[in-house]
This record gives C-alpha cells, sequence and structure tokens, in this order.
C-alpha cells in the first residue's frame, strides 16, 4: 500500500482504517483485538453507525503485516466491503481496546444475517460436564441471532432484544475475555442468566426453564401425534411427526393447506440422504451457515407419510439450525432410538405472515397446535425459512428470508435512497443507499391486512437500521396490487411506476452489474404490460432506464381472469379454441369436467364476456398440464407447472424432439403455439406416455427462446441474454435455455443473490429508480 513509503521505518507511527461491510456481530472486533495483541501494536477499534473504526500505532514494518494480514484472516462470517486508510499524528499509546460503541454517526452499517448453530457450540449443548448442557439459546461469535434481534445500530447488544437479559459473572467474563470466542458475543447467554423455554399448557411435574425435561416431554408428544407450535429464531413454527399421516393430514387441515407440500426438518445430512438423492452441492447447501430448505428429488422407499408432498417428487428439507432444534432431535433419538422427520412449516394460517409474540402464536394458532414452546426472547424482525433449489452448479433462491437478508446487493449508483415496494406475490421491499441495495427478507403474498402490516412494519425497522430516508418510492404498473396502492397514498414524495418484467430483468442486471442493454427473458405467470393487458411470455430489449418489447407469446384470452389460474383447463381450453376454432377436441382429462361448465367458457371465449388477453408463459405451462390431464384445477400457485416438470424429468430423454411452432415476424415478434398445441392434442388423442409429452413441451419452449433470441440478435447485435421471471425456477427450462444460447454464442445471465419469481422484483425496480434518477441529474432534467 502506498501510504507506507511515507513512513520512516525506524520510527513510530499511527494509521487510522475505516472498514465497512459486515463487519459487525461477527466477531470482528476480536479479531481485531487479537491482531493488533500479535503484532504489538497500540490503538483501539470501535463500532459506528458507519461499521467498524480502528486506530494502530507501533513500528512502521508492524503496522504493515497488520494491514495486510487483516482482510486474509477476517471471521467467517465477516466481509470487507469497503476500507479507507489514512496516516495520523502519533499520540503515544501503550495498550490496544475495545471502545464503546459510536452512534454519533449518520451513515449505516451492514447488518449481518442470522446464523446457524457452529460444531463448537454444539458440543458445548452436549457436553454433559458444560454449564450450557441442553441450553436451546447457546451461541458465541461465530453463530446464534443477528438480524431477528437487532432494533439499532451499531450492533451491540444495548441495541438488540437481549438487552432484556443482564449477564452473570460467567458470561460477563466470557464477553470480555479476548482469548474466549464469547468475546463480545452480544447475544452471550446461560441457563442463569439467559433466555427461557415454557410450555402452554404449563404442566406441573415441568418447570419453566427446564430446557430437558420440557424438549423431552415435546418429543413425547410429537412421537404421538401431536401438533407443536413452537417459537424458532425468527418465527413460530409448527411441527409433527413426518412419518405419521394422521398427524401430516391433520395439520394440513387445521392449516387451510390443502397440498401445497410441506418442509421437513431432519437431524443431519445422514438422515436426509436417506430420504433423499442428495447431490455434492446440495449437500453444501444443506450443511451451510444458512441452513436454508433445500429442494431434494425424493428416494420412492422413503419413509414420510404421503401427505408431506403430495403429488409432488421433492421434498424440502432442513437441517438444525439452532440449538433449540438440534436438541429436540436429540431428545427424540433418546425415546425413539432412531432418527424422526419432523413437518416443519411456518408458523401461520395460509397467507398470513408468520407469528412472533407468544400472546399472538396463541391466539392465532389454538385452532392449530395441540401445545405451544414459547421462549421469552423478542423476536424483533420476523424472517421465514429461506428456500433454495440446485440447478446444475448453482444454489438458487427461491425464497430469500433466515440466513440471507439482509445482505445486501451492490449496485453501485450514486447516493440516492431510494423505497421499492416490489410485487403482489412473494412480496419484497428493497431500499438504497450509498450504491447498496437492500432487499428484506420474504413477506409473502399481499392479499390481506395483515401481510400489509408486516410489510409496513419491515419498511420501518429498515428504514431505521440503515439511516434510510426515501427520497423515490417505485413500484409496479398494477393498480390493483396493494404494493402499489400503498405507495401511491404517500404523500410529499415522487413516484416512479416500473413495468413488471422490466423490473425481472433490471433486477438480473443489477446483480451482475450489466449497464449496456440485454436481452431480457422474462417469463412468468403474470404482469401488467403497458397496453394494459396481461404479459407475461416476455422478450425484451432493455437496460437500466427503459425497455423495448422485441417479442412476446400469442395472446390468448383467460376466461374469468383470476379463475382461470385456478382451473388450468380453462386456460388448455382457450389453446384450443384458438387452435381449432370452430370444432376443438375433447382431450380425455376433460370428460370429468360438467358440460355445463364447459358450454359458458365456451361462450365467454368465443363472445370475449369477461375475459383477459394474455401472453403469459405460467398459464401456457398449465395449459399443457391441463390438456395431458396432470391437472385440470390447482390447489396453490405453480402446481401444474410443477407437476409438467417432474413428469418431463422422469422421462429421462437426452434430446426430446420439440413441437412445431410458427414465429409471426411482425413490428413485435410473436411466438406462435398453436402448431405445438394440434400436435400435442394428437399425442393425448393417440394416449402417448405423458412423459414424453411433457418432455417434447419443454424442448420446445427452449428452442423457442433460442431462435427468438438470436432473431433480435441480427438486428440488434446484442449478445448478452438475462433470463427471469418465476419460470426460470423449472431446472429443465433453465438448464435448456442456458445451455442451448451458451452454445450460441450468446453470454447468459440470471438471477442468483435474488430469487427469479416475483421476489426479485423490488430489487429490478429499486435498480431501474436509481438508474432513472442518475441519468436524470447528469442530463440536468
Amino acid at each position: 500500500m502506498n501510504l507506507f513509503h511515507a513512513l520512516d521505518s525506524r520510527q513510530p507511527a499511527r494509521i487510522s482504517l475505516t472498514l465497512r461491510g459486515i463487519v459487525q456481530g461477527v466477531g470482528f472486533r476480536p479479531y481485531i483485538y487479537n491482531l493488533a495483541q500479535r503484532h504489538q501494536l497500540s490503538g483501539y477499534v470501535l463500532n459506528t453507525g458507519a461499521g467498524v473504526t480502528i486506530e494502530v500505532e507501533g513500528a512502521a514494518a508492524s503496522l504493515h503485516s497488520f494491514i495486510h494480514t487483516l482482510p486474509a484472516q477476517i471471521p467467517p462470517l465477516a466481509r470487507i466491503d469497503d476500507l479507507q486508510l489514512a496516516i495520523i499524528e502519533v499520540i503515544g499509546e501503550r495498550n490496544f481496546v475495545i471502545r464503546e460503541s459510536d452512534r454519533s454517526q449518520s451513515s449505516f452499517a451492514l447488518v449481518p444475517s442470522d446464523i446457524c448453530l457452529c460444531d463448537a457450540c454444539l458440543a458445548d449443548t452436549r457436553d454433559s460436564t458444560n454449564r450450557r448442557n441442553w441450553y436451546p439459546f447457546t451461541n458465541c461469535t461465530n453463530c446464534g441471532p443477528r438480524y431477528s434481534i437487532v432494533i439499532d445500530l451499531p450492533y451491540d447488544r444495548p441495541f438488540t432484544t437481549m438487552a432484556e437479559f443482564s449477564m452473570c459473572p460467567d458470561c460477563r467474563r466470557e464477553y470480555n475475555d479476548p482469548t474466549n470466542r464469547r468475546f463480545h458475543a452480544e447475544p452471550n447467554a446461560c441457563p442463569v442468566c439467559g433466555p427461557k423455554l415454557s410450555l402452554s399448557p404449563a404442566t406441573a411435574e415441568i418447570p419453566d426453564g427446564d430446557s430437558r425435561a420440557i424438549l423431552t416431554y415435546i418429543a413425547r408428544q410429537l412421537i404421538s401425534g401431536r401438533i407443536i407450535a413452537w417459537k424458532g429464531l425468527g418465527g413460530y413454527q409448527l411441527a409433527c411427526d413426518a412419518t405419521r399421516e394422521d398427524a401430516v393430514s391433520t395439520l394440513r387441515r387445521r392449516k387451510h393447506r390443502s397440498e401445497k407440500p410441506f418442509a421437513i426438518m431432519v437431524a443431519g445430512i445422514t438422515a436426509a440422504e436417506q430420504l433423499c438423492v442428495v447431490s455434492p452441492l446440495e449437500r453444501t447447501a444443506l450443511l451451510s451457515s444458512q441452513r436454508p430448505i433445500v429442494l431434494l428429488r425424493r428416494k420412492t422407499a422413503a419413509n414420510l407419510a404421503a401427505s408431506v408432498s403430495p403429488g409432488n417428487p421433492t421434498t424440502g428439507v432442513m437441517l438444525p439450525s439452532t440449538p433449540m432444534h438440534d436438541l429436540l432431535f436429540l431428545a427424540l433419538r433418546e425415546l425413539a432410538g432412531a432418527s424422526i422427520p419432523l413437518v416443519m412449516t411456518s408458523g401461520n394460517l395460509s397467507e398470513e405472515p408468520i407469528a412472533v409474540d407468544n400472546d399472538e402464536a396463541e391466539a392465532k394458532l389454538a385452532d392449530v397446535a395441540d401445545l405451544f414452546v414459547h421462549h421469552n426472547r423478542r423476536i424483533h424482525t420476523r424472517v421465514d425459512d429461506s428456500v433454495v433449489r440446485v440447478i446444475d452448479d448453482e444454489v438458487l433462491p427461491i425464497r430469500r428470508a433466515r440466513g440471507f437478508a439482509p445482505q445486501p446487493v451492490w449496485l453501485g449508483m450514486g447516493e440516492v435512497q431510494v423505497l421499492a415496494c416490489g410485487a403482489q406475490q412473494k412480496n419484497t421491499l428493497c431500499l438504497t443507499k450509498s450504491g447498496f441495495a437492500f432487499p428484506s427478507q420474504h413477506m409473502g403474498d399481499l392479499e390481506n391486512y395483515e401481510t400489509l402490516e408486516f410489510f409496513e412494519q419491515t419498511r420501518k425497522r429498515m428504514c431505521r437500521l440503515f439511516h434510510i430516508e426515501p427520497e423515490v418510492i417505485a413500484h409496479d404498473l398494477h393498480p390493483g396490487y396493494l404494493s402499489t396502492q400503498w405507495a401511491l397514498r404517500q404523500s410529499g414524495i415522487r413516484h416512479i411506476p416500473v413495468q413488471h418484467h422490466h423490473a425481472h430483468i433490471a433486477a438480473c442486471m443489477a446483480e451482475h452489474q450489466l449497464r449496456n442493454p440485454v436481452i431480457g427473458v422474462a417469463w412468468d405467470g403474470t404482469g401488467l404490460g403497458t397496453d394494459n393487458t396481461i404479459w407475461g411470455g416476455e422478450f425484451l430489449i432493455a437496460d437500466l432506464r427503459s425497455f423495448q418489447r422485441a417479442a412476446h407469446l400469442r395472446t390468448v384470452h383467460l376466461a374469468g381472469g383470476d379463475t382461470a389460474v385456478r382451473e388450468p383447463w380453462r386456460v388448455a381450453y382457450s389453446y384450443l379454441l384458438d387452435t381449432f376454432i370452430d370444432q376443438p377436441p375433447a382431450p380425455p382429462s376433460f370428460a370429468q369436467l360438467p358440460q355445463e361448465r364447459t358450454r359458458v367458457v365456451d361462450t365467454m371465449l368465443r363472445q370475449h364476456l369477461h375475459t383477459v388477453p394474455t401472453s403469459s408463459a405460467g398459464r401456457l405451462f398449465d395449459a399443457v398440464a391441463a390438456l395431458i390431464g396432470i391437472h385440470a384445477t390447482v390447489s396453490y400457485e405453480g402446481q401444474a407447472a410443477v407437476a409438467l416438470e417432474a413428469i418431463a424429468a422422469d422421462a429421462n430423454l437426452t434430446e426430446p424432439e420439440p413441437y412445431p411452432f410458427n414465429l409471426i415476424d411482425d413490428a413485435s415478434m410473436q411466438l406462435d403455439f398453436r402448431p405445438m398445441i394440434a400436435a400435442l392434442i394428437e399425442e393425448v388423442l393417440s394416449n402417448e406416455p405423458k412423459q414424453l409429452m411433457a418432455a417434447r413441451f419443454h424442448a420446445t419452449l427452449v428452442c423457442a427462446i433460442v431462435r427468438v433470441c438470436r432473431k433480435i440478435r441480427e438486428t440488434t447485435h446484442i449478445n448478452q441474454v438475462c433470463l427471469s421471471g418465476g419460470c426460470f425456477q423449472n431446472q429443465l427450462l433453465l438448464r435448456g435455455s442456458r445451455n442451448t444460447l451458451r452454445a450460441s454464442g450468446f453470454e447468459v445471465y440470471f438471477p442468483r443473490a435474488v430469487p427469479a419469481n416475483d421476489g426479485g422484483i423490488s430489487l429490478g425496480q429499486a435498480a431501474i429508480a436509481c438508474e432513472t434518477l442518475r441519468t436524470q441529474t447528469i442530463s440536468g432534467a
């Protein structure tokens, strides 16, 4: 580093360092303290509202070594995004200390995510001679709660929900001991001074705080088939024995969740491999410090109740993320003599946010759970479990929450402060400051007051944490979205409306730092277009400021609007009518439908009564699933498409032959899949295997995407393609499109930091708003 040339090697010197990144709540100050001791340097380190400030004084050679060693040996959870150095005046200090945090700075620091239990703390909880034996809130600087308990920055105990617990002398000694891994571990606690478990309804023979007795009692209840509401790290979870059909089906009935798969938690990686096929990368994801739910292919002989994932060959699996979870599995093994998988699903009623408060949980889940396990450590920010899927060599987020939020994405676009409100489904919000974008945790579908309240609560808390006062609000075009309605109610602030599919592509561009125009393939279920029709099968020429609709799927009509989303047979009938016009053939799957309903839908479509035009690729998946007899109706969003992908994968065909399709080359190109529908229905009527038809359908979509991208490249010379939207969570579609586009010489990008689904929309909105303001500032607009 050039500043060392200015130092006299014979004289002591003093250097100041300002670091930004994930440097609070991850053991960074203890690391700096010990590093300074090793190099015989004096000075101090402290947390600030902007990150960490360090001043070190000593011999020039020691300072040089300290600076070069610092980034190379940082704690595993830390991340340095910016490091500023300056030579300052020597003051002759003799010691190095950790100073009290400085809250005077109005900037911001990055907040660490909640991190799973580390191996050392796990060993403490299982050691019968350790004072934390069976203690479910054990943690250290390398693990434990962070985002879910922090109230304000700097990240110090007084600004977390642990401020309510005063450390006992033993914990205080650990906290103050630079050689201890709990040195300045803000959630540090033990059975004497820390949070405690309690049962509801209480039992006379088990006192509150007796963790082993409580967990053993709960394990016994789970084995007997009862349903437990359990206060986890970021909210309540509902648990039951995943091998008992009676327990799982009862949970479904009480939770009003008819078919959507449940996630399960297992004791360890061996248990996961007994139930599912686990690749090396899936194994890495399961064991990662984020401990997400990983979507895995279930083994045929897996001992799981059929109701865990009805009609779905995959199961979401996670490993214990807290000492509470791990100790519960230990109790289950002691009682049952074997590892028992547990359904571990969000503690809420369908479509509501997870409960976080003890009283709230008992009020909302009283008709769901048989027993409650509470604790008295407040959850400040609710954070659900994250979900990921491994596609080839990538771990891709499906739901970004615990373990990932609120990690930022670097935009590199000025100081503008933006609030982006996201979409209606899978809502997240996003804030920007100093070139960073901060996507929130997953908040769910904005379909009720409770979720909108969660949105507002999260906005306020993130603005406080990151010291952000938005200057601009970005929102979707759709006037029916609650996120849009909320945004438009905010007065005295500029609004920037953003088209849904442009936001999908912008999120991918922002993550990958793409500034020049790209070909954006945005395929999903629904999004309002600039022509007030429903888009969803889009090819855009886009940058972060604007876009042009270069091509799209040929429009069909949905009979009954949103009803068609729940009843894919309506979409299938629309495609049949569009293809055959006068006499559409009826596939065998339509035989179960009431004739009166099909006559009504036929009339609606022919006369365009209560119909909605759409170019949605998601609805095309629904139509094909209904035509070949997989799903005429669905109970949750994406169900038909997931099933279609699953049976296509079962075909095990290396290169299935695509169906025919046309490319109508008008002012805006249109993909015409009527030839595919005609060929497909012929195979349906000939009783061709469903697996073959599903595989050929996926191959057709890949072929169509590549053909359109090539066509756009011919006139624009754009060689970068961004794939985004919920359809690209489909393994066959993403893999096939990526590989074939690359073989055609394209550079291909897809979202990795945020989901490709609507959970990534807020990042795209934020990036577009930032670029809009940046370019207007440059042009003087």
